[in-house]
Protein backbone atom coordinates (compact mmCIF):
# COMPACT_ATOMS: atom_id res chain seq x y z
CA UNK A 1 0.00 0.00 0.00
CA UNK A 2 0.92 3.62 -1.18
CA UNK A 3 1.89 5.77 2.10
CA UNK A 4 0.05 9.04 2.60
CA UNK A 5 1.97 11.88 1.28
CA UNK A 6 3.10 14.37 3.75
CA UNK A 7 1.46 17.47 4.20
CA UNK A 8 2.64 20.74 4.16
CA UNK A 9 1.13 24.56 4.14
CA UNK A 10 -0.04 25.66 1.40
CA UNK A 11 1.84 28.55 -1.04
CA UNK A 12 -0.27 32.10 -2.32
CA UNK A 13 0.68 31.09 -5.80
CA UNK A 14 -0.56 27.64 -6.04
CA UNK A 15 -4.49 29.04 -5.99
CA UNK A 16 -5.13 28.21 -9.22
CA UNK A 17 -3.40 24.87 -8.93
CA UNK A 18 -5.37 23.97 -5.59
CA UNK A 19 -8.12 25.67 -7.46
CA UNK A 20 -8.24 22.59 -10.25
CA UNK A 21 -8.25 19.55 -7.38
CA UNK A 22 -10.74 21.36 -5.79
CA UNK A 23 -12.95 21.60 -8.70
CA UNK A 24 -12.64 17.64 -9.79
CA UNK A 25 -13.01 17.00 -6.28
CA UNK A 26 -16.63 18.68 -5.82
CA UNK A 27 -17.68 18.53 -9.51
CA UNK A 28 -20.38 16.32 -8.12
CA UNK A 29 -20.76 16.99 -5.02
CA UNK A 30 -24.79 17.01 -3.67
CA UNK A 31 -24.65 20.75 -2.45
CA UNK A 32 -22.92 22.15 -5.73
CA UNK A 33 -24.95 20.25 -7.71
CA UNK A 34 -28.16 21.33 -6.08
CA UNK A 35 -26.97 24.55 -6.30
CA UNK A 36 -26.32 24.47 -9.84
CA UNK A 37 -29.26 22.47 -10.97
CA UNK A 38 -26.68 20.02 -12.98
CA UNK A 39 -22.88 18.35 -12.21
CA UNK A 40 -20.68 21.06 -11.84
CA UNK A 41 -18.58 22.55 -14.98
CA UNK A 42 -15.04 22.30 -13.66
CA UNK A 43 -14.28 25.50 -15.43
CA UNK A 44 -16.69 27.37 -13.55
CA UNK A 45 -16.00 25.69 -10.56
CA UNK A 46 -12.31 26.49 -10.66
CA UNK A 47 -13.18 29.72 -11.12
CA UNK A 48 -15.08 29.95 -7.73
CA UNK A 49 -12.47 27.62 -6.09
CA UNK A 50 -9.84 30.47 -6.82
CA UNK A 51 -11.66 33.17 -5.36
CA UNK A 52 -12.45 31.45 -1.88
CA UNK A 53 -8.78 30.13 -1.99
CA UNK A 54 -7.86 33.68 -2.37
CA UNK A 55 -10.34 35.33 0.16
CA UNK A 56 -9.28 32.97 2.90
CA UNK A 57 -5.70 33.58 2.33
CA UNK A 58 -6.14 37.38 2.74
CA UNK A 59 -8.33 36.65 5.96
CA UNK A 60 -6.08 34.35 7.52
CA UNK A 61 -7.57 31.11 6.58
CA UNK A 62 -4.88 27.80 7.11
CA UNK A 63 -4.22 25.79 3.63
CA UNK A 64 -3.04 22.51 4.03
CA UNK A 65 -1.78 20.62 0.76
CA UNK A 66 -1.10 16.66 0.73
CA UNK A 67 2.00 16.09 -1.48
CA UNK A 68 2.35 17.56 -4.79
CA UNK A 69 -1.18 19.02 -4.73
CA UNK A 70 -2.87 15.49 -4.45
CA UNK A 71 -5.31 17.21 -1.91
CA UNK A 72 -6.12 20.39 -0.48
CA UNK A 73 -7.82 21.64 3.15
CA UNK A 74 -8.87 25.09 3.84
CA UNK A 75 -9.52 25.85 7.26
CA UNK A 76 -10.82 29.16 8.92
CA UNK A 77 -9.51 29.35 12.63
CA UNK A 78 -11.02 31.28 15.38
CA UNK A 79 -9.87 34.48 14.92
CA UNK A 80 -9.07 34.84 11.29
CA UNK A 81 -10.98 33.88 8.49
CA UNK A 82 -15.07 34.17 9.27
CA UNK A 83 -16.35 30.71 9.38
CA UNK A 84 -19.22 32.18 6.73
CA UNK A 85 -18.82 35.36 4.24
CA UNK A 86 -19.39 38.41 5.18
CA UNK A 87 -22.06 40.54 3.08
CA UNK A 88 -19.49 42.57 1.78
CA UNK A 89 -17.53 39.76 0.50
CA UNK A 90 -20.35 37.80 -1.13
CA UNK A 91 -21.59 41.33 -2.85
CA UNK A 92 -17.70 41.17 -4.05
CA UNK A 93 -18.49 37.62 -5.45
CA UNK A 94 -21.54 37.77 -6.69
CA UNK A 95 -20.34 37.86 -10.34
CA UNK A 96 -18.17 34.87 -9.26
CA UNK A 97 -21.12 32.94 -7.71
CA UNK A 98 -23.28 33.53 -10.95
CA UNK A 99 -20.83 31.66 -13.28
CA UNK A 100 -19.92 29.18 -11.14
CA UNK A 101 -24.39 28.14 -10.08
CA UNK A 102 -26.09 30.69 -12.64
CA UNK A 103 -28.86 33.32 -11.44
CA UNK A 104 -31.38 30.85 -10.59
CA UNK A 105 -28.85 29.46 -8.43
CA UNK A 106 -28.06 32.82 -6.46
CA UNK A 107 -31.60 31.91 -4.10
CA UNK A 108 -30.65 28.41 -3.85
CA UNK A 109 -26.95 29.91 -2.44
CA UNK A 110 -28.89 32.28 -0.10
CA UNK A 111 -31.37 29.69 1.20
CA UNK A 112 -28.17 27.29 1.91
CA UNK A 113 -26.14 29.87 3.60
CA UNK A 114 -29.43 30.23 5.74
CA UNK A 115 -29.45 26.54 6.51
CA UNK A 116 -25.97 26.74 7.45
CA UNK A 117 -26.13 29.81 9.31
CA UNK A 118 -28.80 28.46 11.78
CA UNK A 119 -26.87 25.08 12.71
CA UNK A 120 -23.01 26.80 13.05
CA UNK A 121 -21.44 26.48 16.22
CA UNK A 122 -20.92 29.78 17.94
CA UNK A 123 -18.42 29.28 20.56
CA UNK A 124 -14.74 29.42 18.95
CA UNK A 125 -13.63 26.85 16.89
CA UNK A 126 -11.89 26.03 13.53
CA UNK A 127 -13.57 25.72 10.73
CA UNK A 128 -13.24 23.31 8.16
CA UNK A 129 -14.03 25.27 5.10
CA UNK A 130 -13.49 22.63 2.13
CA UNK A 131 -11.52 19.59 1.89
CA UNK A 132 -11.43 17.70 -1.23
CA UNK A 133 -9.03 15.14 -2.85
CA UNK A 134 -8.02 14.60 -6.96
CA UNK A 135 -10.60 12.30 -7.92
CA UNK A 136 -7.39 9.85 -9.06
CA UNK A 137 -5.77 10.06 -6.00
CA UNK A 138 -9.02 9.42 -3.20
CA UNK A 139 -9.09 6.21 -1.12
CA UNK A 140 -5.23 6.33 -0.57
CA UNK A 141 -5.30 8.31 2.62
CA UNK A 142 -4.85 11.93 1.33
CA UNK A 143 -7.65 12.51 3.01
CA UNK A 144 -7.20 11.28 6.63
CA UNK A 145 -3.68 12.82 6.77
CA UNK A 146 -5.13 16.22 6.05
CA UNK A 147 -7.13 15.94 8.89
CA UNK A 148 -4.77 14.31 10.90
CA UNK A 149 -2.09 17.12 10.33
CA UNK A 150 -4.35 20.18 11.26
CA UNK A 151 -6.41 18.22 14.19
CA UNK A 152 -3.03 17.73 16.07
CA UNK A 153 -2.59 21.32 15.93
CA UNK A 154 -6.08 21.66 16.88
CA UNK A 155 -5.79 19.32 19.75
CA UNK A 156 -3.15 21.63 21.12
CA UNK A 157 -5.23 24.49 21.43
CA UNK A 158 -7.87 22.93 22.81
CA UNK A 159 -10.52 24.20 20.93
CA UNK A 160 -13.50 21.69 18.83
CA UNK A 161 -13.86 22.24 15.13
CA UNK A 162 -16.27 21.89 13.54
CA UNK A 163 -17.37 21.41 9.28
CA UNK A 164 -20.51 20.77 7.45
CA UNK A 165 -21.08 17.51 4.53
CA UNK A 166 -23.47 16.99 2.01
CA UNK A 167 -21.48 13.48 0.81
CA UNK A 168 -22.54 10.72 2.57
CA UNK A 169 -19.54 8.66 2.66
CA UNK A 170 -17.44 11.41 3.97
CA UNK A 171 -19.62 11.30 7.35
CA UNK A 172 -18.05 8.35 8.30
CA UNK A 173 -14.77 9.78 7.47
CA UNK A 174 -14.58 12.96 9.81
CA UNK A 175 -16.14 10.24 12.12
CA UNK A 176 -13.45 8.37 11.87
CA UNK A 177 -11.23 11.45 13.47
CA UNK A 178 -13.56 11.95 16.18
CA UNK A 179 -16.40 14.38 14.66
CA UNK A 180 -19.66 14.01 15.80
CA UNK A 181 -23.04 14.54 13.98
CA UNK A 182 -25.03 17.46 15.53
CA UNK A 183 -28.06 17.91 13.15
CA UNK A 184 -28.90 17.28 9.67
CA UNK A 185 -30.36 19.43 7.31
CA UNK A 186 -31.91 20.92 4.04
CA UNK A 187 -31.83 24.09 2.62
CA UNK A 188 -35.16 23.22 0.89
CA UNK A 189 -37.28 19.99 0.65
CA UNK A 190 -35.70 19.27 -2.84
CA UNK A 191 -32.37 19.90 -1.44
CA UNK A 192 -29.80 17.61 -0.37
CA UNK A 193 -29.32 16.17 3.42
CA UNK A 194 -26.57 18.13 5.00
CA UNK A 195 -24.93 17.32 8.00
CA UNK A 196 -23.09 19.34 10.74
CA UNK A 197 -20.10 18.12 12.35
CA UNK A 198 -18.78 19.03 15.55
CA UNK A 199 -15.45 17.61 16.91
CA UNK A 200 -14.95 17.86 20.94
CA UNK A 201 -11.59 20.00 22.01
CA UNK A 202 -8.95 18.01 23.12
CA UNK A 203 -6.32 18.32 25.50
Amino acid sequence: MIAPPAVRPGRPDEADGLACVLSAAFHDDPAFTWLRGRVGDLLTLRGFFRALLRLAASAGGALDVAGDRLGVAVWAPPAGAPAQLSTWDELRLIPVFVDAVGWSGLGRMRRMRAAMDVHHISEPHWYLMFLGVDPAHQGQGCGSRLLTTRLAGIDASGLPAYLETATARNVGLYARHGFEVIAEFRAAPEAPIMWAMRRPGRM
